[in-house]
């Protein structure tokens, strides 16, 4: 999460620069070598995030970059506020963004500290030299890329749950759309590990399809929609021949000439392409095959789905839990073993953690495989997912594709959801009010902060990151929502020590000084901190939720120590007897 937090105080910091010039008289050429610092950091960080997941050193770097980058922003709202006072003092008037003198007091500390931050950031963008860390991450991406290349073939030896999905897609394609002139394109919607591919191999392999399309193409399309690469997949998946030499034009005639008057069903899997135009292109050329000619394409992304569907979409849900048992069941102990029963019901626990994922099943199924010992299972049922070992193909590595794919600026906006409970419901209003206060999102252009905020709501919603849960009177924009479990589990892996949920009565051994943004319930009958939350001294958002009715102290008044968190930017106390901080 350092790239997203670094590109929020680098925009707040040039934003400053550019439209404030006036008020960093004797600081603004720090200011420029804070910026340039943070800009040659900034170029590495996505290698670096890539990496940290295996590298005990580059995650305590990255942590130390972080706690800079949040001490600059600190500085920088400090500076902020001064500004605004001294403004609404009238002492700025008219010469305001030209000739304005700060508090010299101020002005003297301010720039000391500018000047510390940038040296120490100087060290940290040092040591990345040590990490052997790439500006450009293409051929990471490629490795990604080769490891998560699908075929056609089923890759396990049983699927449990979706053979009423695969009817339903299959009598769509060979009844329902058979006759249909144009080419129909059925998007298959659904978060990362939930099975799209699988599902899509299921369909593909069918015997009525066999019998029914005269040609079957399957293509892994991944994040590059490159439409050269792609119509020459198609040729080459279909039996025929390219040259390396061939220009657009010839991909295109020798494509329509192979699928002209044939009647074709072409897999596109795991799509992510959001380019409108490049899809066009890639259509036209496809509209060359017979009735009943077909597209399938899995994808994450509602928002693609949105662009290439031509039938309604088909939005995948989550396994049952006996089905995700199975599952389980087939990978740590084999089809034709039961488990030991000391071992059954800690199993039965740890599939819940599994959340109807398939590939959470498969991926602790396999973790426990070889393991016999009660005390190891234990384990496992006691920790929390991002706390245990993956491998490339597991689930949150699976899951992390869905956060790198993400703009920068949306990033942290989905990390800090881990403030909330799992299982919370998040109040779209509510959660876009907290970006605002922690600063994450800012007006742009014409558009008012609230309008971005919810911009970006939309868009974590499109990519399946935030779920639909209920309405409130209707209102689109009062809409209440959920993240699924393991969705939560990633915004936590990202988030780490930032985000915190703890209880008054036994506070968690995770609040420490990287702590930014905590949850406290509350289930006593008075309302006190207790002393370990002041180990959240940098703390900048504060959510205190009852678990049942209280009865708060000082006539319905925030108690007084609340004072003592200094960075705090959002503070949420949720309950309706209190009128006064």
């Amino acid at each position: 999460m350092a790239e997203a937090i670094l590109q929020v105080v680098l925009d707040n910091l040039n934003s400053l620069i550019k439209n404030e010039l006036g008020l960093l008289h004797g600081v603004e050429k720090e200011m420029e070598k804070l910026s340039s610092t943070l800009s040659t950091i900034q170029a590495v960080l996505e290698d670096a995030e890539e990496k940290q997941l295996k590298d005990k050193a580059l995650q305590n770097w990255l942590r130390k970059l972080k706690d800079a980058a949040y001490e600059v922003d600190d500085l920088l709202d400090e500076y902020k506020t001064e500004a605004s006072r001294l403004a609404d003092d009238n002492k700025v008037h008219a010469a305001y963004l030209t000739c304005f003198r700060p508090n010299v007091l101020f002005h003297h500390n301010i720039g000391n500290r500018i000047k510390d931050a940038r040296e120490m950031l100087d060290g940290i963008a040092e040591e990345r030299i040590k990490f052997h860390l790439r500006e450009a991450v293409a051929d990471r991406r490629v490795e990604v890329r080769a490891r998560r290349e699908t075929g056609s073939v089923v890759a396990q030896p049983e699927v449990y749950g979706r053979e009423e999905d695969k009817e339903k897609i299959v009598e769509r394609l060979v009844k329902d759309v058979a006759g249909s002139d144009d080419i129909s394109i059925y998007p298959i919607v659904g978060m990362g590990g939930l099975g799209k591919t699988t599902l899509a191999q299921l369909v593909f392999n069918d015997d009525r399809i066999k019998r029914h399309f005269e040609f079957r193409i399957w293509v892994f399309v991944f994040e590059d929609f490159n439409v050269r690469r792609l119509m020459t997949d198609i040729i080459t998946s279909s039996g025929g021949n390219v040259s390396e030499a061939w220009n657009l034009d010839l991909l295109q005639r020798r494509l329509k000439d192979m699928l002209d008057g044939k009647r074709y069903l072409l897999v596109l899997d795991d799509v992510w392409n959001e380019d409108q135009e490049k899809w066009d292109q890639l259509k036209c050329t496809l509209t060359c095959g017979s009735k009943g000619s077909s597209v399938v394409v899995t994808t994450r992304l509602a928002k693609v789905a949105s662009i290439v569907g031509t039938l309604p979409v088909y939005r995948l849900s989550d396994l049952s839990e006996d089905d995700c048992w199975l599952l389980f069941k087939q990978r740590a102990f084999g089809n034709d073993t039961e488990p030991p029963m000391n071992i059954l019901a800690i199993a039965k626990e740890i599939v819940k953690k599994c959340k109807g994922v398939p590939l959470a099943a498969k991926t602790l199924g396999s973790l426990m495989h070889f393991k016999s010992n009660e005390n190891e299972w234990l384990h496992v049922k006691d920790s929390e997912l991002w706390n245990l070992p993956q491998e490339e193909n597991s689930i949150l590595p699976a899951l992390r594709l869905s956060y790198a794919n993400l703009p920068v600026e949306l990033r942290q906006c989905f990390a800090f959801c881990a403030v909330f409970p799992k299982n919370a419901e998040i109040k779209k209003e509510r959660l876009i009010h907290l970006w605002m206060a922690n600063g994450f999102i800012s007006s742009k252009g014409s558009l008012e902060a609230e309008a971005v905020g919810n911009e970006i709501f939309n868009e974590l919603y499109w990519r399946s990151l935030i779920q639909d849960f209920a309405g409130d009177n209707g209102s689109t924009y009062n809409q209440i929502y959920k993240m699924h479990d393991l969705v939560h589990d990633l915004a936590q892996s990202i988030a780490g020590d930032e985000c915190c949920i703890t209880k008054a009565e036994r506070p968690s051994d995770h609040l420490s000084r990287q702590t930014r943004h905590v949850t406290f319930t509350l289930s006593k009958d008075s309302f006190t901190i207790p002393h370990a939350l002041y180990r959240v001294e940098f703390s900048r958002t504060l959510l205190i939720q009852p678990t049942y009715p209280i009865i708060l102290t000082n006539s319905g008044e925030c108690p007084s120590d609340i004072s003592k968190f200094h960075r705090l930017r959002a503070l949420e106390f949720i309950d309706p007897r209190l009128t006064k901080f």
